[in-house]
C-alpha cells in the first residue's frame, strides 16, 4: 500500500501485470478531488477515455456530468472518479477476473488515500466487484450498504443507459437518493 499519490501514479503508469497493458494507448488512472467524501466506481476505460487517459469523457461521460450537476456534484470539485481496471479492455468488453484481480490494488490504495465516506459503483461490473459478487443492478440499484463505514450504492452505467433510456428515470432516482445521504452525512 502506497502512502502517497506520487508512488501510486509510478507504480499504475508502470503496471504490466495483465495483457490490458499491452493494448492501452493511455492508463486512466482517476480524476477528481482527491479529497473527497464521495467516489464513483466504473467498470474500465472505453475508447475515448483510453484515447484520452481519462475517466467517462465520452458520451456516457457526458451523461454522468449531467447527473452530477443535478446534485451538485463536479468531477472538478467534490467527487473523484477511478475505475476497477485502469486499462482499456479490447472491443470495450467486461475486465476478465483476473484483470480485475491484477487492477484491484490500485483501486484499493486510491481509497485509502482518498478515503471516501460514499462510493457509487457505476454498473454491474463495480457493483459485483465492490459491494456482492450477486449484486443485480436492476433490482438493487439505490440501495445503499455499509461497508467498513462507506456507504456503497450501484447504479446504473452511464452507457447502459445511452443502449438502455428507458432506465433513466430510475437512475435518476438513485441520484437523487445519493443527494439524500450527501446531506444526511452532512458531506458538502
Amino acid at each position: 500500500m502506497f502512502s502517497s499519490w506520487k508512488e501510486l501514479e509510478e507504480s499504475c503508469f508502470s503496471c504490466q501485470k495483465c495483457s490490458l497493458s499491452e493494448t492501452r494507448k493511455n492508463l486512466v488512472f482517476g480524476v477528481g478531488n482527491k479529497e473527497a467524501k464521495i467516489m464513483f466506481v466504473g467498470e474500465g476505460p472505453g475508447e475515448q477515455e483510453d484515447l484520452k487517459g481519462e475517466p467517462f469523457v465520452g458520451k456516457s461521460g457526458q451523461l454522468l456530468d449531467q447527473y452530477l450537476e443535478l446534485i451538485d456534484l463536479s468531477r472538478k470539485t467534490n467527487i473523484y472518479i477511478a475505475n476497477i481496471v485502469k486499462c482499456r479492455p479490447p472491443g470495450n468488453r467486461d475486465p476478465k477476473e483476473e484483470e480485475a484481480q491484477m487492477c484491484i490494488s490500485h483501486l484499493r490504495n486510491q481509497v485509502y488515500l482518498i478515503r471516501p465516506k460514499i462510493i457509487v459503483c457505476l454498473g454491474r461490473v463495480a457493483a459485483q466487484r465492490l459491494i456482492s459478487p450477486d449484486f443485480r443492478v436492476t433490482k438493487q440499484h439505490g440501495e445503499f450498504y455499509e461497508k467498513n463505514s462507506v456507504y456503497m450504492m450501484g447504479t446504473f452505467h452511464p452507457s447502459a443507459l445511452l443502449r438502455n433510456p428507458g432506465n433513466k428515470p430510475d437512475a435518476l432516482s438513485d441520484f437523487q437518493k445519493l443527494r439524500e445521504k450527501i446531506r444526511e452525512l452532512d458531506l458538502l
